[in-house]
């Protein structure tokens, strides 16, 4: 429930009320506004009428149900647009954060060409996978640590802060050393005991889409992160599984839409995995934009041809470049020569 406090409420008032929200058996969650205070009383097993009771209350003007399953991502709780800050880069501020590179590291030569080339071109993130989810044993899992430390000495050359795939609890504090955002892949959106962990994590995490996912189950599980006490969360649709086989996926773009006004957390599209296929990525990531996304994620490799993973679906540095002249980039000047 949401206990909207008056504009005259008084410290003395909201303290209050936060002390009685807690003695129910709810956690509060405090947000303070330009000209009032809202406090979110989240839980399941407190005394929902006492709550309701608040209205009564020193300096309430109302109490309000959240009417959705999730209640700290829901746009009822916050109105105002959570801006999540990754190492400078802002994502959910008005600016379009553009996050791009490989699928997966494979060596330090092809990293490092990536990510000066998609910095020149525009791109304010770098990403690029040290471990990989495959879906068969026998394809190239990453190269681990050796990637992360790879992925560190690109960001420190490029100023670009790298987001990268965590896939296991036990990975977390060694992601957590060389990567400024971490990534909870499609496959693990409802690993909860991951969520449970990253949500004591004091990085930014970026939060992708199941392929079988519902909308109201992708937010629940950016729910276990923001009630774990880990409010910077962006949202990424990757695309759904459906009976279409021409493409990879279907990039949901009405979920993008709807997902911006359910939640105040930003939301970005990965038009690569969405597609699968490298001639769609420029015309779905600019429906993405236009369906309000926040940001891109676009995997882009010098030579798509011999990627050891998504090859097909990989601009290459050109088309990549492209893309984001096509975006209203322009490219910077002291990288161009790299």
């Amino acid at each position: 429930m949401i206990v909207n406090m008056s504009t005259i409420a008084t410290a003395e008032e909201i303290k209050h009320v936060i002390e009685r929200i807690e003695e129910c058996g709810y956690q509060a969650h405090v947000i303070q506004g330009a000209e009032r205070t809202v406090i979110g009383a989240v839980g399941s097993n407190g005394r929902r009428a006492e709550i309701e009771a608040l209205r009564a209350a020193p300096g309430v003007e109302d109490v309000i149900q959240i009417t959705h399953p999730f209640k700290l991502v829901s746009r009822q709780l916050r109105q105002r647009c959570t801006i999540v800050d990754v190492s400078g880069v802002q994502i959910g501020g008005g600016q379009l954060a553009l996050i791009a590179g490989p699928c997966s590291v494979e060596s330090g030569e092809q990293l490092m060409e990536t990510a000066r080339a998609v910095k020149a071109a525009g791109a304010n993130l770098l990403r690029g996978g040290a471990y990989k989810p495959r879906t068969s044993p026998y394809d190239f899992q990453g190269l681990g640590v050796e990637a992360l430390r790879l992925l560190r000495d690109a960001s420190e050359e490029t100023g670009l802060p790298v987001v990268t795939e965590v896939m296991s609890e036990t990975d977390v504090e060694i992601v957590t050393e060389y990567a400024d955002m971490l990534q909870v892949g499609a496959r693990n959106m409802q690993n909860f005991s991951l969520l449970r962990k990253l949500a004591s994590s004091k990085r930014p995490i970026l939060l992708k889409r199941g392929p079988s996912a519902t909308i109201n189950e992708w937010l629940l599980a950016a729910e276990y992160l923001l009630a774990g006490g880990n409010p910077n969360v962006v949202l990424c649709e990757r695309g759904i599984k459906t009976f279409e086989t021409a493409t990879r996926n279907t990039l949901d773009l009405a979920a993008i839409a709807l997902a911006k006004e359910l939640t105040h957390l930003p939301v970005i599209a990965d038009p690569s995995h969405g597609t699968g296929l490298r001639s769609l990525v420029p015309p779905m990531s600019r429906a993405a934009i236009a369906a309000g996304a926040d940001g891109l994620m676009i995997e882009v490799h010098p030579c798509p041809e011999r990627a050891l993973s998504d090859g097909p679906q990989s601009l290459d540095l050109p088309g990549f470049a492209a893309l984001m002249m096509s975006l209203g980039k322009e490219p910077l000047r002291e990288f161009k020569a790299a």
